[in-house]
């Protein structure tokens, strides 16, 4: 797999750690986050998303394949954790823009 470009893997690092604050960081202050069917916009409702959906489970996302999109990286891995049905295969679709997650959805 090629390198992933810096805000995402400071993302998935800080994922590895559950390091709410580093994985909050490498997102855009009006970032928006798609995850089960719902949204969140901004620093303040990712943070909370981070936690409930992340830290709660203690999930953990390992990147296996990536690939670009129409301007999207496609990052394709398994997620495991404490939740039913650990791992899970998950998409997550990032949208850049200045060294930033700009979109983060997740499928």
């Amino acid at each position: 797999m090629p390198p992933l470009p810096k805000p995402i893997a400071d993302y998935v690092s800080a994922n590895a750690r559950l390091d709410p604050e580093g994985m909050l960081q490498p997102f855009a202050g009006d970032a928006i986050v798609r995850d089960d069917g719902g949204e969140h916009h901004g620093q303040a409702q990712i943070r909370t998303w981070i936690q409930e959906a992340t830290l709660a489970a203690r999930a953990i996302f390992t990147p296996e394949t990536c690939r670009d999109d129409d301007g999207a990286l496609v990052v394709d891995g398994l997620t495991h954790g404490d939740f039913k049905g650990s791992p899970i295969r998950f998409t997550l679709r990032f949208t850049l823009d200045d060294d930033l997650i700009r979109v983060l959805e997740i499928s």
